[in-house]
């Protein structure tokens, strides 16, 4: 069972996503937060596996409670908001989201997106993606920080490709003829080496350094 943290100051918005979480199966709504305090607060009591965080809220916003919640691992974050900004974008993803989706995500949508963050693989809205990618298409790779693989092994980077591809675990290890929980592991590990927070950041790395 997945346990979600629905974090939405507007209560019919807040409502509407409880009302689809809660009738999928294998998902469970464990707490609802109004405001960016108190779902950093729940998080702590409840240790959800999903946050389901808005960005803009009272109190403490969306980014800095994924910044707080990802700093203490009490959770995975996946940002929904209707804000297509790059601040938030940007922001969300370098505060240690595992995921960015758009309020006007078809419900199927989220649904998947919060068993995929779940499963510890990253998910941004396509049109974030598309965004993402024109954004480091347009600067050089950073051959120079390239260093920075030394700590991986051969395998990690093998994986850490894959992550920048955007596969999933199960597609990473059928490429790399590994059982997808031992893709998860290598995941893990690499992203502890490389002091990330997150898949997508990882995602990011590798697109920066031209892998």
């Amino acid at each position: 069972m997945i346990r979600v943290l629905v974090a939405e100051d507007q209560s019919a918005v807040r409502a509407g996503l409880v009302l689809i979480l809660g009738s999928a199966p294998g998902i469970e709504v464990a707490g609802e937060a109004a405001d960016g305090k108190r779902a950093v607060e729940l998080a702590r009591k409840l240790r959800p596996d999903v946050v389901l965080m808005d960005v803009q809220m009272p109190l403490l916003d969306g980014v800095s409670a994924t910044r707080l919640i990802t700093a203490e691992d009490l959770a995975d974050v996946l940002v929904l908001t209707t804000f297509d900004l790059d601040e938030y974008v940007f922001g969300a993803l370098r505060a240690g989201a595992a995921g960015f989706l758009l309020k006007n995500a078809e419900a199927q949508e989220l649904l998947a997106a919060v068993r995929a963050v779940a499963r510890g693989e990253g998910v941004v809205a396509p049109a974030v993606t598309r965004r993402l990618i024109a954004e480091f298409a347009g600067q050089p790779p950073r051959t120079g920080d390239r260093a920075v693989l030394d700590a991986l092994t051969p395998r990690e980077r093998e994986v850490l490709t894959g992550v920048g591809e955007g596969l999933s675990n199960a597609e990473i290890g059928a490429r790399l003829e590994m059982a997808e929980g031992t893709v998860k592991t290598h995941v893990s590990r690499m992203l502890a080496k490389l002091g990330l927070r997150s898949r997508v950041q990882a995602a990011v790395l590798a697109r920066e350094l031209g892998m």
